[in-house]
């Protein structure tokens, strides 16, 4: 154990290891794919919902466990001591862990299909996790060449937050396609935001990520109108008859937008000061995602 290590508390880096706040990646697109399926059809199936939240939740923690292990042979993880891998020093263990969370979110997908005796919601959850696997996985690897925010948009929008309509109504919505690409840019946002402090980690495992292709300035500025997308695509959608005008509502999580560009362009070089740039953005995708759900409940 290093003196680095020994000068972070236990507690901290297993807080970080587990990371509460990102599960917010998994809950809001069900949020949001449940609140327009009940303010279009009045329809709430509440077995539904508790059964794809719980779910999401299993299949992004095997998501986050699976991509320790899989960083863990590529050496991009020797710094990071919150690594579920390096905290316990057992990859094998987190490995079969991560592929039991995988198998009892898939099982409650299943679930809903069968009570449906419809297959089209275990299709599309099954492709995002190819996505998922293709990100970080062997051979693929795909976040390593810099495509890993293009990925995280279409697992995390355009299939997910359909598939959740769909498996409360078995129906196609115009809303929720056009809500997922609101939810894809968000969620890629925080993927985004993670590359700024481990460039020269990236860089010495090969990993190209945006941030090491454009560099921590262009990435910054790339980062401002990444984050100001968000409310357009919303107003257009109003405009255009798509959403409620109570959506409007997410709007208000522009302060925590604001913050993030801010705070990144100020320290988008200071790898210690932009680390924390990632939990900014996770506030963006928090509140703005809640309110937009919300404005559709009133709608």
């Amino acid at each position: 154990m290093t003196t680095k290590q020994i000068s972070h508390p236990k507690s901290k880096l297993w807080m970080a290891a587990i990371k509460p706040p990102m599960y917010s990646v998994a809950i809001m697109p069900i949020w949001i794919g449940t609140a327009i399926a009940f303010a279009e059809t009045n329809i709430f199936n509440t077995t539904v919902f508790i059964t794809f939240l719980v779910a999401a939740i299993l299949i992004l923690a095997w998501e986050n466990m699976s991509n320790d292990v899989f960083d863990s042979e590529t050496g991009i993880d020797k710094n990071k001591h919150h690594s579920l891998v390096n905290l316990t020093g057992k990859k094998s263990l987190i490995f079969w862990l991560a592929n039991l969370c995988l198998v009892i979110g898939l099982l409650g997908i299943l679930a809903i299909a069968t009570w449906q005796q419809d297959l089209t919601v275990i299709i599309m959850v099954l492709l995002a996790c190819a996505l998922g696997y293709m990100y970080q996985g062997p051979p693929f690897r795909l976040g390593y060449q810099g495509l890993g925010e293009i990925l995280c948009f279409f697992a995390f929008g355009p299939l997910l937050v359909p598939a959740v309509y769909y498996s409360q109504t078995q129906t196609w919505s115009i809303a929720s396609f056009a809500a997922s690409v609101i939810v894809g840019i968000i969620t890629s946002l925080i993927l985004f935001c993670s590359h700024f402090h481990q460039v020269k980690d990236d860089i010495a495992a090969g990993k190209r990520s945006p941030i090491v292709r454009l560099g921590t300035a262009n990435g910054a500025k790339v980062l401002v109108w990444f984050t100001a997308s968000i409310y357009p695509f919303c107003l257009l959608f109003i405009l255009l008859g798509v959403f409620p005008v109570w959506t409007l509502l997410s709007w208000l999580s522009l302060p925590y937008a604001i913050k993030l560009c801010r705070h990144v362009q100020q320290n988008h070089n200071q790898p210690e000061k932009v680390s924390n740039c990632k939990f900014i953005a996770v506030a963006v995708h928090f509140w703005s995602c809640l309110l937009l759900g919300v404005g559709f409940f009133i709608g």
